[in-house]
């Protein structure tokens, strides 16, 4: 039987990587990459779609890659490119603290229909390359990556390419196609507005390990007991409290004491938490009870520490986040077994 395909087609085929080739030069980056795409996306679930996308382009390229840069800075550059592609269509991922003032009263009234707004996403820590999570810890901490969704989408990319990733800026000039001076120039507002933006350091005072455990422990033992009094032993005077999809959110601790005792302890003995890692921060995934006895996906608690303290309650109430942290723990637990 005569073989039908062209010879530019018998060609092309003959060059294309196999899969254990292309796996042993790209994959040591993907975790890496997820981190990045998080960054500019603002969406774990968005940067995962972007990271199959990007090694997807790299797969159909790879006979093509000269080897004129790294590996590691090509799939950088084709992952940074299909995240300033998918922002043309996206607005920022916001938090509430990034759309209105705090409100200092527990008693005002929650809107039932919040307004249509793609929130700000938390990251399991246990989907990210370790070293991502220990070395570079500000670099995904909740704080950074919302003062990252004020930059337009190019001084995002610049900024996490240059002082988190710690790129050249020739190497940033052609990962985004532009020239140094541009890169320099973008950077510069970039690090001007993220400044504008407000502190993003709050880890820098957080308590050391033990410390932090008696904390935590604390912490799901006063919310499981429903005990309001012991609760608030834990936060700081200046504790903040926001819970997207809700837009409103609360500052000082009369206020989210209040919240706390009057409208979420009450429910306490029908929510579990179970402890878990986010964006470098110590977070809960949290199942309700249902009227039926089951316990269903609630969504993912996060919280600032500061000294011995309680300085934020970012709580992500979204059920879609549950499978995405309740994944990434069990691909940490099969490694281990493996291990």
């Amino acid at each position: 039987m005569s073989d039908a395909r062209s010879p530019a087609d018998r060609r092309r085929e003959t060059l294309m990587p196999s899969d254990a080739d292309f796996a042993a030069v790209t994959e040591p980056f993907r975790r890496e990459l997820l981190a990045h795409c998080y960054r500019m996306l603002g969406s774990i679930h968005d940067a995962e779609d972007l990271v199959q996308e990007t090694y997807l382009r790299a797969w159909r390229a790879f006979d093509r890659f000269e080897g004129r840069s790294s590996v590691r800075r090509w799939l950088y550059k084709i992952a940074t490119m299909a995240c300033l592609t998918a922002l043309q269509t996206r607005s920022r991922r916001p938090l509430p603290s990034g759309l209105a003032a705090p409100s200092d009263d527990h008693r005002v009234a929650l809107p039932v229909d919040g307004p249509a707004v793609e929130w700000l996403q938390p990251a399991p820590d246990a989907l990210f390359d370790p070293a991502v999570v220990v070395a570079g810890r500000a670099g995904v901490r909740l704080a950074f990556i919302a003062a990252l969704q004020h930059l337009p989408a190019r001084q995002r990319a610049v900024l996490t390419l240059r002082d988190v990733l710690a790129f050249r800026t020739a190497e940033v000039a052609d990962i985004l196609d532009a020239t140094p001076a541009a890169v320099d120039s973008a950077l510069r507002r970039a690090r001007a507005q993220i400044a504008a933006a407000g502190p993003v350091e709050d880890d820098l005072a957080e308590p050391d390990g033990e410390i932090r455990r008696a904390l935590l422990d604390d912490f799901v033992d006063a919310f499981t007991r429903a005990d309001a009094g012991a609760l608030v032993t834990l936060l700081r005077a200046d504790v903040e409290l926001e819970m997207p999809p809700t837009p409103v959110w609360f500052s000082g601790l009369p206020a989210v004491a209040g919240f706390l005792g009057n409208r979420v302890l009450r429910r306490a003995g029908q929510l579990r938490l179970a402890p878990t890692s986010a964006n470098g921060q110590p977070a809960f995934v949290v199942h309700e009870c249902t009227g039926s006895g089951r316990y269903e996906p609630h969504g993912v608690h996060v919280l600032t520490l500061i000294g011995n303290k309680v300085a934020r309650i970012t709580a992500f109430n979204d059920p879609s986040l549950v499978p995405t942290f309740n994944r990434a723990a069990g691909s940490v637990d099969a490694t281990h077994e493996l291990l």
